[in-house]
């Protein structure tokens, strides 16, 4: 397995508030870890809330038993949802905060993933690239009720209103993901400041270059910043480095 992360401020933000975990090597019971997340609620409140949520769960991940990832994440999740909001309550400067939080796993050649908020992941195959999560966004409710079409007027300027983020309540649900990976895929994690202005048509393009991890991962970020960079871009690749002969 070989995994690279990039992150960024971009060019309108002052500082970074999305925060990342990479790991190929266990983390208690996860074989592998990473994880991407976005903060809000003020420049401290969004930096706190992603840097505190990342170490929480990672540290949870190290001292939590279960003999399956989803239930593994789900308590993880739970728990660092709840000590975040208790610190909102505690610290007046931070009330209000929040962060959305992408998570996945590999053992053998499943992907196991949670999300919470409009970070997302993607498999890319060689050659078509697939969105695994799905946003928890007014605008994509509202295109599940049909009552938006995506990429109207009134899509875009509407997408980074997020219904669900980690921290804001007490009880948070997150959406849980099982995917049959195969040999020669890629996973791509990323927070929303790539993906609102790159769009998957140029997401496909950089990743069926003929490039290692860290050289795409830079050319996603460099992409971002190109069309605007108006927030911060953080990008996860793994290549779960699956041999076919082996699954078989």
């Amino acid at each position: 397995m070989i995994c690279y992360a990039a992150s960024d401020k971009g060019i309108v933000r002052k500082q970074n508030e999305d925060d990342l975990l990479v790991s190929c090597q266990p983390v208690g019971m996860m074989p592998n870890l990473f994880m991407v997340a976005d903060g809000m609620g003020g420049h401290r409140g969004g930096r706190f809330a992603s840097r505190f949520t990342i170490r929480t769960v990672a540290d949870l991940c190290r001292h939590t038993f279960r003999d399956a990832p989803i239930p593994l994440m789900k308590d993880v999740i739970a728990t660092a949802n709840r000590k975040l909001y208790d610190e909102s309550k505690r610290n007046p400067s931070l009330a209000g905060m929040g962060t959305t939080l992408v998570m996945a796993t590999i053992v053998e050649d499943i992907l196991y993933v949670a999300n919470v908020g409009d970070s997302r992941l993607y498999v890319f195959d060689g050659e078509h690239l697939r969105q695994i999560t799905r946003d928890h966004s007014f605008v994509e409710e509202m295109i599940q009720e049909g009552k938006l079409e995506r990429d109207s007027a009134k899509y875009h300027e509407q997408k980074n209103v997020i219904t669900r983020a980690v921290g804001v309540f007490p009880f948070v649900t997150p959406d849980f993901f099982e995917v049959q990976l195969t040999p020669g895929d890629i996973v791509l994690m990323c927070s929303d400041g790539l993906t609102n202005i790159v769009d998957d048509e140029q997401l496909t393009g950089l990743m069926a270059l003929e490039e290692d991890l860290e050289t795409k991962a830079d050319h996603l970020i460099d992409e971002g910043i190109a069309n605007g960079g108006k927030d911060n871009l953080s990008v996860v690749l793994i290549d779960p480095g699956l041999d076919e002969e082996e699954l078989w």
